[in-house]
C-alpha cells in the first residue's frame, strides 16, 4: 500500500509539471506570435520557448493542436476575464451591453496576430472545435447576466441561452470581418454591434422576454412621429 501512494504522488507530481509546463510554453508562444506575426513556424516558436520541435511535440501533437491549445489559453488568459471584468462592473443594461461588446472587439483589436493564426490554423484542418467551446464559455457567462436580469422584472428566462450564443456570434462574426478589413475603427465597430445588440434586447424587453408575445405582435420599420 505505501508503495502504490508513492507512485501515486509521483504520478500526480508528473501530470501537474507537464500541466504548469504545457501553460508555460503556451505562454511563451502566445508573446512569440505577438512579436512575430500570424506567420510565424513552428521552427521560430520553438526557438522562443528554449526548445526543439520534438520537445513541442511531446506536449501538441502538430501545428493545429498547439494553435488550438493557443487559443483554449487565450479564451482562459485574455478575453475570459475582461469579458467578466466587464460583467462585473455595476452597471445599467445598456452600459452593461456596451461594455461587454468593447471587452470582445478590444481584445481581440490588441491581438489580431493571435486571432488570425488561431483561425488560420483551425481553417486548415476545418476543425472549429476550439472556437465553438470559447464561444460556450462567454455564452454561459452572458446567458447567467441575462437571466438573473430577466428574473429581476419578472421577464420570461426560458430565451437567455440562444440570445446569448446569437449576441456572442455575431459579435465574433463581426469581429472577424473587421480584423481582415479595418475600414472603420475599432470603437465605430462597437458602435454599430452595441446599435443592433441592444436593438434586440431592447424587443424582447418590451415582450417580457417572450417569443410568443413578441410573434403575435404587429411589426413594422415605420418611424413613429
Amino acid at each position: 500500500m505505501s508503495a502504490a501512494v508513492k507512485v501515486d504522488g509521483r504520478s500526480h507530481r508528473w501530470r501537474d509539471h507537464r500541466i504548469t509546463r504545457r501553460r508555460e510554453l503556451l505562454d511563451c508562444t502566445l508573446d512569440a506570435i505577438r512579436r512575430h506575426g500570424h506567420k510565424i513556424g513552428m521552427d521560430e516558436i520553438a526557438s522562443a520557448n528554449g526548445v526543439s520541435k520534438t520537445v513541442l511535440y511531446k506536449h501538441f501533437a502538430d501545428k493545429k493542436g498547439l494553435a488550438d491549445a493557443a487559443m483554449a489559453r487565450y479564451v482562459e488568459t485574455a478575453l475570459v476575464p475582461r469579458i467578466q471584468d466587464a460583467i462585473s462592473e455595476d452597471l445599467d443594461e445598456y452600459h452593461l451591453t456596451r461594455a461587454v461588446i468593447s471587452a470582445y472587439v478590444t481584445t481581440v483589436a490588441a491581438d489580431p496576430d493571435i486571432y488570425i493564426y488561431v483561425h488560420t490554423n483551425s481553417a486548415v484542418s476545418g476543425n472549429q472545435d476550439i472556437i465553438t467551446a470559447a464561444e460556450g464559455v462567454i455564452a454561459d457567462l452572458l446567458a447567467t447576466v441575462i437571466a438573473d436580469r430577466f428574473r429581476e422584472r419578472e421577464f420570461s428566462t426560458a430565451g437567455s441561452m440562444p440570445i446569448s450564443f446569437a449576441m456572442i456570434g455575431a459579435v465574433r462574426l463581426a469581429s472577424h470581418w473587421w480584423i481582415f478589413d479595418r475600414t472603420m475603427t475599432a470603437d465605430e465597430l462597437v458602435d454599430y454591434l452595441t446599435m443592433m445588440v441592444w436593438g434586440g434586447i431592447a424587443g424582447i424587453a418590451r415582450a417580457a422576454g417572450s417569443a410568443a408575445t413578441f410573434t403575435s405582435e404587429p411589426h413594422s420599420l415605420t418611424l413613429e412621429g
